[in-house]
């Protein structure tokens, strides 16, 4: 039996992997969405469903009242040890910190900072079981710091609270002719060896390296281990390395691909004979391989579709924002009951924290899903959004003279304001059923049905991402400024279909 990458095809960005017994866990970035830190499940490392969060609420929670999507939680590492899972992570404005559960679908702790600092990323420790020494090394965000391209280690106290020294540069990229960004570390013990899986060059066209040194402070010898090549995956790079109990060497790593984000592959890995790690084919991403030497699994993947039995969403979903309390209405039947929220930012749905948001699927599918507006409010509002730097949506409106349309808006990246992608049309029921075609390149056909059968809107949008992020689907309700409760608006019977 074999298997085709990518195996999760959605921005599950800078995954990290652990394996403890029978089961792989996975985490990734999150940045400013909550709940975040996502974990996934599998028993044979192709198959993944989506079991929770690790992080309800970003903190302080002051800092992420209001959007800030390309901050927060950057390029976790997920760890075992002491019967216990951690996950390590770096808040570019704040410093590293960690958190840590029983069980994987929680309790998970408050977040605990570490280390305090601008521009400390990418995290990931070490808990050496041949001496009882801990460690942890870091990579830093230029943007924030003024240094880039270096891995800076420190001894870290075996119960995971604190840095025990300074640190020292135990990697300088800029000493490595040819080498730029170097980041993301991953650290391990094997074979007698400090290993650091890191990447290199750039999330569009870098490489994998590793590092070996005998002692944890170095020096570090290095190599390339996965690039590119002949192969159409770009910048294959920036993951995990795990072992399967029969004894299989595996590494799951991200590829940048535009709107779509940054797509998980898994490739087999092995080890040479002079004893460095060689990933793929020979150091090429592989896009069909045998499956890795585990039971088989039925057929798996990451819900996207929720009827919101209760008026409760999935786990696929998550706020741009730290939520807050009357956004969505738990009820007796199915249906997500969101609350046209006042703002001043109705213009713009890049600054609204209340957009329900879930990653853009990366391979050609239709989106749908019913929409009813029961805001009685001029100005009230809701719809479906393909939410990045530019944004487009469709949905419903009430006007002055309490009649509704049906709106197609959208704003380009450089625009402050939002404007009509098409004319609107009466919604004589106040519902719709909204349907988006997302085609090869993220193009998006928006379409509306209000009793006549589906009719297209507007012309073709090319979804694109943020900074870090890959483009997201999103549903909002909102209203314009004012006094009083503005109404509410339900979605009923989401769904995302293959095309």
């Amino acid at each position: 039996m074999t298997y085709r990458n990518p195996v999760l095809n959605a921005d599950w960005s800078d995954p990290d992997v652990v394996r403890v017994g029978d089961d792989f866990y996975l985490t990734a970035s999150s940045f400013g969405r909550a709940p975040g830190l996502p974990l996934l499940h599998s028993r044979d490392l192709v198959n993944w469903t989506l079991i929770g969060h690790a992080l309800e609420r970003l903190e302080p929670a002051a800092e992420f009242r209001t959007p800030r999507h390309d901050c927060g939680v950057w390029a976790p590492s997920l760890r075992h040890h002491d019967d216990r899972f951690w996950i390590f992570w770096g808040d570019p404005d704040q410093g590293i910190f960690q958190i840590n559960a029983p069980d994987a679908r929680g309790p998970w702790t408050r977040p605990h900072l570490v280390k305090e600092g601008k521009g400390l990323i990418d995290p990931c420790p070490l808990w050496d079981d041949e001496t009882g020494e801990a460690y942890l090394v870091h990579a830093w965000a230029k943007s924030r710091s003024g240094i880039k391209n270096r891995l800076t280690g420190h001894r870290m106290h075996p119960d995971g609270t604190s840095l025990l020294d300074e640190g020292k540069v135990i990697v300088d990229g800029d000493r490595i002719p040819g080498w730029f960004t170097l980041e993301g570390p991953k650290l391990y013990r094997h074979d007698g060896w400090f290993w650091i899986l890191a990447p290199a060059g750039s999330v569009e066209t870098g490489w994998q390296g590793a590092f070996r040194s005998r002692g944890f402070f170095g020096p570090y010898e290095e190599k390339t281990v996965l690039e590119q090549k002949d192969t159409d995956v770009n910048g294959p790079h920036q993951g995990g390395w795990v072992r399967t109990p029969s004894g299989e060497d595996w590494f799951l790593h991200f590829q940048q691909r535009g709107a779509y984000g940054r797509v998980v592959h898994l490739q087999p890995m092995r080890w040479s004979s002079d004893g460095w790690p060689v990933i793929g084919a020979d150091g090429a991403p592989v896009a069909v391989h045998d499956k890795p030497d585990l039971p088989p699994q039925p057929a798996a993947a990451p819900a996207t579709d929720d009827d919101f039995p209760g008026g409760r969403f999935g786990r696929q979903w998550s706020w741009t924002a730290n939520p807050q309390d009357g956004w969505a209405t738990q009820h007796s039947g199915d249906g997500l009951r969101l609350s046209c929220v006042r703002t001043a930012d109705a213009h713009d749905l890049r600054k609204l924290p209340n957009v329900l948001t879930q990653r853009l699927p990366g391979t050609p599918a239709a989106v749908e899903v019913d929409l009813t507006l029961h805001g009685e409010e001029p100005g009230a509002r809701a719809g479906l959004a393909v939410l990045g730097d530019a944004f487009s949506w469709i949905g419903l409106q009430r006007g002055a003279d309490g009649t509704v349309h049906l709106v197609h808006r959208f704003a380009e990246a450089v625009a402050e304001r939002e404007r009509d992608a098409d004319h609107p049309r009466l919604a004589p029921e106040g519902r719709a059923r909204l349907r988006i075609e997302i085609g090869a390149g993220a193009r998006c056909r928006f379409l509306y049905d209000v009793g006549e059968g589906f009719r297209p809107s507007g012309p073709v949008f090319a979804a694109t991402p943020w900074r870090w992020v890959g483009a997201l689907l999103g549903l909002f309700a909102l209203a314009p400024t004012g006094p009083g409760h503005a109404g509410a608006a339900s979605f009923e019977t989401f769904r995302i279909t293959p095309s």
